[in-house]
């Protein structure tokens, strides 16, 4: 079975001008291969207009590099997942140095992820240990966490409600059932508990959508388990 790809280039803080973003992206065009694989770029938020208009209609996505976990208010510096619309598909979340470096905890972290969704946009949630808990051996406690810390709180929003009902339970089954074992490498039994345990949280949130979340963690289970492409 073949599975669609996804790959994001975030930016981070490059390049320097707004024009030299416009000229990046023209060469991620160029470079872009065809068939199953979606190429996307996530370039600095002042650049974002001008590369959406630089990639649209090119097959190209735009993503944000983050959003705020509010839709509105006295945000210095903040950008609603509301103000993406017409510029970007969607936004990462939860990146590895916003947790770090400005404090996303996972609870701020499952508040963007649902103000994402609500916006009716797409979300790259980031999860990983710390240079630190890796050489502790924390690994895998780190990222089972995160996991369901980042996603519990989804059915509080009537919209993300709509999402679950709709494309996200096939699409939440698939990442968890073959990023995870991909991730944790199948080192221990237990793992694959941790991940079961992530399923039914989901799977409690909506009754009705439990059928579908258990075949399409399945699938994605059989897929990373073959050595199949992760789904996006």
């Amino acid at each position: 079975m073949t599975r669609a790809r996804l790959v994001v280039g975030n930016w981070k803080m490059n390049p320097s001008t707004i024009a030299e973003a416009v000229a990046l992206s023209r060469a991620v065009v160029s470079a872009a291969p065809a068939g199953e694989t979606t190429v996307a770029v996530a370039p600095p938020a002042v650049a974002l207009a001008a590369v959406a208009d630089a990639v649209r209609g090119t097959g190209v996505l735009v993503y944000a590099q983050d959003v705020h976990w509010e839709d509105k208010g006295a945000y210095t510096g903040g950008i609603a997942a509301s103000m993406l619309a017409g510029i970007a598909v969607g936004s990462i979340v939860g990146h590895s140095e916003v947790r770090r470096d400005l404090g996303d905890d996972d609870t701020r972290v499952a508040r963007k992820l649902a103000r994402v969704i609500a916006a009716g946009l797409r979300v790259v949630l980031c999860v990983g240990e710390s240079e630190v808990q890796h050489l502790a051996g924390e690994a895998e406690a780190v990222v089972a966490r995160q996991v369901v810390a980042d996603v519990a709180p989804l059915r509080a929003d009537r919209r993300v409600r709509a999402f679950l009902d709709g494309a996200g339970p096939a699409a939440i089954g698939a990442i968890l059932g073959s990023a995870g074992p991909l991730a944790l490498d199948l080192a221990q039994p237990w793992q694959y508990a941790v991940l079961a345990g992530a399923a039914v949280l989901l799977l409690v949130l909506r009754r009705g959508v439990v059928l579908t979340l258990l075949c399409a963690g399945a699938v994605g289970a059989a897929v990373a388990l073959a050595g199949g492409p992760v789904p996006h």
